[in-house]
């Protein structure tokens, strides 16, 4: 009840599909139940490895299905993202350079630009 909207990351594996369906299942009983308009922030895709045909195919279900709640962004399958946990440190710190690290600040950037333009609607309207 104290969050307005939720992110969710998904592994661009075939039993992510399975999972996301019980989640937004999970999200409307909420809304159902305490009359809470608990809104999708974003679909992000995670572990996203675009040298397979499994995550090119769950990828593309998952826009299809979800249309523009699937965010531009996505975080690669990465050694360095995997490894920054076990010495401690977020992936920011542990490799500054590195293409995870690149994906978060975009998806930080793009999350900050939604809610501007969220923002700006909600405005004009008002």
């Amino acid at each position: 009840m104290a969050a307005d909207s939720v992110l969710i990351p998904i592994q661009c594996e075939f039993f992510a599909l399975e999972g996301i369906s019980q989640l937004m299942d999970t999200i409307d009983k909420v809304r159902d139940s305490f009359a809470h308009d608990l809104q999708v922030e974003g679909i992000l895709l995670t572990m996203y490895d675009d040298r397979t045909n499994l995550t090119r195919q769950v990828a593309d279900d998952l826009r299809e299905f979800f249309e523009n709640q699937v965010l531009k962004t996505v975080i690669p399958r990465s050694i360095r993202l995997a490894e920054a946990p076990s010495y401690g440190k977020p992936i920011l710190l542990y490799d500054p350079r590195s293409r995870g690290t690149e994906s978060y600040l975009q998806l930080a950037k793009e999350l900050l630009s939604n809610e501007k333009r969220h923002r700006q609607i909600t405005q004009g309207a008002g």
